[in-house]
């Protein structure tokens, strides 16, 4: 297959063009800063229809990654960088394939499982899932992480594309040991004893492993029949409290000093993040996928963390 991946330079996108290219794959990355490359990268700027789309002519398959990074402080400035980011590059990346002589068979496009609802009774799915932005004690700054993801998809959706197939992938924190990514903070903290409870630890966390991501694409890519929004998650979310137990036994760590709310608000000026990504409580499951048929490797966190840890461990003695 021709997979192409616009914004395919962050974590994400490498763990994919790896996992593609070692399968015997041709994969095209599109990014602003080309030359720094390992893969085959195009340049784009991710707003203007350019020579780059000639790489959506016989394409496979499309897989939109393109957005800034929201680890970052919620400006008014950071916000419309956000924003711009996700919309801008996804109506030119629907402009693109609607343009294409040959067009790609499937697009599938970045989205993100923080659409859904701050909440613990019950788990967010696809059918029954509540849409955030209305909860009484979520700050402002989650509200906008909302419209944000509702923007993002809207942008995809209003096209009418009748031979390109439309998923929209609202995945939740991929986990691999590579570095910078979300595991190895999670595991840097841990291994410094700070690897505690964050708040009240009831907030639970939806995650997916590397390898169930990976097999999760190759799943909607062979599967035609499945289109519109997919969670990519684990169908095991956790309270942050059992999560970072099982992250430290996994790692062998003796104490994990917790950290209040007060103390994580304090700390995210300092650090220039949100505590969005610690606090809110992220229940997702995927009916979809499971309905489907899909089956997990590593539905479970503590089968997951032990192989994260040791796949992190083998990663610092090469």
């Amino acid at each position: 297959m021709k997979i192409v991946i616009p914004g395919g330079s962050g974590q994400v996108g490498t763990i994919l063009a790896r996992a593609f290219i070692k399968d015997g794959h041709d994969v095209v990355i599109l990014s602003r800063n080309a030359q720094d490359s390992t893969f085959k990268t195009v340049y784009w700027d991710a707003e203007n229809l350019g020579d780059w789309t000639k790489e959506f002519e016989n394409a496979d398959v499309i897989v939109n990654l393109a957005g800034r990074n929201v680890n970052c402080r919620y400006s008014p400035q950071n916000r419309q960088a956000i924003m711009d980011s996700r919309v801008k590059s996804t109506r030119v990346v629907g402009d693109a394939i609607e343009e294409a002589k040959y067009s790609p068979k499937l697009w599938l496009q970045a989205s993100t499982a923080t659409i859904y609802a701050h909440r613990f009774d019950f788990p967010n799915d696809e059918i029954t899932g509540i849409i955030g932005g209305i909860e009484k004690d979520a700050p402002d700054t989650w509200k906008f992480s909302i419209d944000v993801a509702e923007a993002w998809e809207q942008a995809a959706s209003k096209f009418s594309l009748p031979k390109t197939r439309l998923v929209l992938m609202r995945s939740a924190m991929t986990m691999s040991h590579d570095k910078n990514g979300i595991f190895d903070t999670l595991l840097d903290l841990t291994r410094k004893g700070l690897g505690g409870t964050a708040g009240d630890g009831k907030q639970y966390i939806s995650w997916i492993h590397d390898s169930d991501f990976i097999r999760a694409i190759y799943f909607l890519i062979e599967n035609e029949e499945i289109s519109g929004a997919i969670n990519l998650s684990s169908p095991n979310p956790l309270p942050n409290k059992e999560f970072m137990k099982i992250l430290r036994e996994a790692w062998g760590a003796k104490i994990g000093l917790p950290a209040t709310k007060l103390m994580l608000e304090i700390g995210a000026i300092f650090i220039r993040t949100e505590t969005e990504l610690i606090l809110k409580s992220r229940r997702v499951v995927p009916k979809r996928l499971l309905d489907a048929g899909f089956q997990f490797e590593y539905g479970n966190w503590t089968k997951a963390s032990k192989n994260l840890c040791e796949r992190w461990r083998i990663s610092q003695s090469v």
